[in-house]
C-alpha cells in the first residue's frame, strides 16, 4: 500500500505489544556449545532417530508421497494414533479424533490459540516449560502462576484457590523441567477440583514413555473425571528421537479437535507427507527400541543423582520421569547471572527462571547427552556452586 508521497507503508505492531511479548517471554534461543564447552542445557534426545523410521521416509518419498496430505493427518496415521489411546466407556477413539500437527509446539500453539481470547485466565502450575505462558501471551490471555508443594508435585490447596473461574490449566506430565510423575492421585484430586466447571486442561504427555523405576506414569485420558475436558498433546520427538522431525498430535473433546484443526490448517497447513509415513513406522517399533533408550536413560539418571547428592549448596529433587533435574543452588545470585557464569565456565545451562516465577535459585539440567558430557559438565556445575559459592 502507497500513500501520496509517502512510498511504501509499512505495518507494524503496536511498540507496546511488541515489549510485553519480549518482556513476558524467557525462552533465550540456544546456540550449540562453543568449542570446549559442553551442553546440558537442550531437551533434545542425543540418539540417532531409529533406522526404519529414516527408511520409511525415503521410501514414501521414492513412492511420491510429495503432494498435500490431508490437513489434519493422513488418516492411516490418525487411525493408528487413535487405536493407541487410552480406552474410554461407551465410545472408541477414531481417525476424526486426532489431529497431526507440526510438532507438540503446534498442537499448543493451535489449542491455546483457539480456544483462549484477551482477558481469559489460564492456571499454570510452575515451574513450567516456559511456551505455556508465552502462547497464553500471544492469545491475549493471562496467566496464573501456581508454585509448586516442596516436594515439586502439585500443591492442591493452591490449585483450588486459582482454579475456580480459570478458562484452562496447562501441565507436562512427566513434567518438563522438574523431572516429575504426577500421580494418579493427583490427577483424580484435579479432577475433583474441576468437577462442574467449564476449565480446559491440557495434558502434554512428550516424555510419557521416559519414566523411572517405582514411578507410574497414568495419562489424563485413563482419569474419569478428566477424559472429557482433558486436550491431550504427544509428540514423537522425545520417545523415537524425532525432534528434527516435527510430528506431534493431539486429541480431546470433538469441538476443541475442530477448533485446533482449524487453527492449525490456518497457521500451518498440512503436514508433510512423507515424514508422516515415517511416523508410522516409528509406531511398528518393536518395544525394544525405546526400552533401550530409556534404559541408558535411567542409568544417566543415576549418575546425575549420584553426583549431586551430598554436594553441599546443592539440592536436587531426584527426577522420576523425563530427562531433566531441576537443581537448586544456595548462591545468592539469579538464575540467568548463574547460568552465563556457567557458561564461561564450559557447561551451558537453561536458567530456573525461564520456567516461572518459582524457578529462581535453580538451574535445569538435561541428561539427554552422553555420559562423557554429563560427567565433564557435573563437575564443573558443582565446583563452580558447591558449597554455595558462585
Amino acid at each position: 500500500m502507497t500513500g501520496p508521497m509517502t512510498g511504501p507503508m509499512t505495518v507494524m505492531p503496536p511498540a507496546s505489544r511488541i515489549e510485553d511479548l519480549r518482556r513476558q517471554s524467557r525462552r533465550p534461543a540456544l546456540a550449540p556449545a562453543p568449542p570446549g564447552a559442553v551442553s546440558l542445557a537442550m531437551g533434545e534426545p542425543d540418539f540417532p532417530t531409529p533406522a526404519p523410521v529414516i527408511e520409511a521416509a525415503a521410501a514414501a518419498l521414492r513412492a511420491g508421497h510429495t503432494h498435500y496430505a490431508d490437513q489434519k493427518g493422513l488418516p492411516e496415521l490418525r487411525a493408528a494414533l487413535a487405536s493407541r489411546l487410552p480406552g474410554r466407556p461407551g465410545r472408541a477413539w477414531t481417525a476424526d479424533d486426532i489431529v497431526v500437527t507440526h510438532g507438540a509446539t503446534a498442537a499448543l500453539a493451535a489449542v491455546v490459540l483457539a480456544m483462549i481470547g484477551p482477558g481469559d485466565r489460564v492456571v499454570v502450575p510452575e515451574p513450567a516449560y516456559s511456551l505455556y505462558a508465552d502462547l497464553v501471551v500471544l492469545a491475549g490471555g493471562t496467566v496464573d502462576f501456581v508454585p509448586l508443594a516442596a516436594d515439586l508435585h502439585w500443591d492442591l490447596d493452591a490449585l483450588a484457590a486459582a482454579l475456580p473461574g480459570a478458562a484452562m490449566m496447562i501441565f507436562s506430565n512427566p513434567s518438563n523441567p522438574t523431572g516429575i510423575v504426577h500421580r494418579e492421585q493427583e490427577l483424580k484430586a484435579l479432577g475433583d477440583l474441576l468437577d462442574g466447571s467449564d476449565t480446559l486442561v491440557v495434558s502434554d504427555e512428550a516424555y510419557h514413555r521416559l519414566v523411572y523405576p517405582g514411578h507410574v506414569m497414568t495419562s489424563a485420558l485413563e482419569v474419569d473425571s478428566l477424559r472429557d475436558r482433558t486436550v491431550y498433546v504427544q509428540t514423537f520427538s522425545k520417545t523415537y528421537a524425532m525432534t528434527g522431525w516435527r510430528v506431534g498430535y493431539l486429541t480431546g473433546p470433538r469441538e476443541v479437535v475442530d477448533a485446533t484443526a482449524h487453527v492449525h490448517r490456518t497457521h500451518n497447513g498440512s503436514l508433510n507427507t512423507a515424514v508422516q509415513h515415517a511416523a508410522l513406522a516409528a509406531l511398528d517399533l518393536p518395544d525394544g527400541v525405546v526400552d533401550a533408550m530409556v534404559e541408558r536413560y535411567r542409568r544417566r539418571r543415576e549418575l546425575v543423582v549420584g553426583r549431586l547428592s551430598g554436594v553441599p549448596g546443592l539440592r536436587l529433587v531426584p527426577p522420576e520421569g523425563a530427562f531433566y533435574g531441576f537443581l537448586r543452588y544456595d548462591a545468592g545470585l539469579p538464575s540467568e547471572a548463574v547460568a552465563r557464569e556457567l557458561a564461561e565456565r564450559k557447561v551451558l545451562v537453561r536458567a530456573g527462571a525461564e520456567y516461572g516465577p518459582s524457578g529462581e535459585g535453580h538451574v535445569r539440567i538435561s541428561f539427554a547427552a552422553s555420559e562423557d558430557d554429563l560427567r565433564t559438565g557435573l563437575a564443573r556445575i558443582v565446583r563452580h556452586l558447591g558449597g554455595g559459592r558462585c
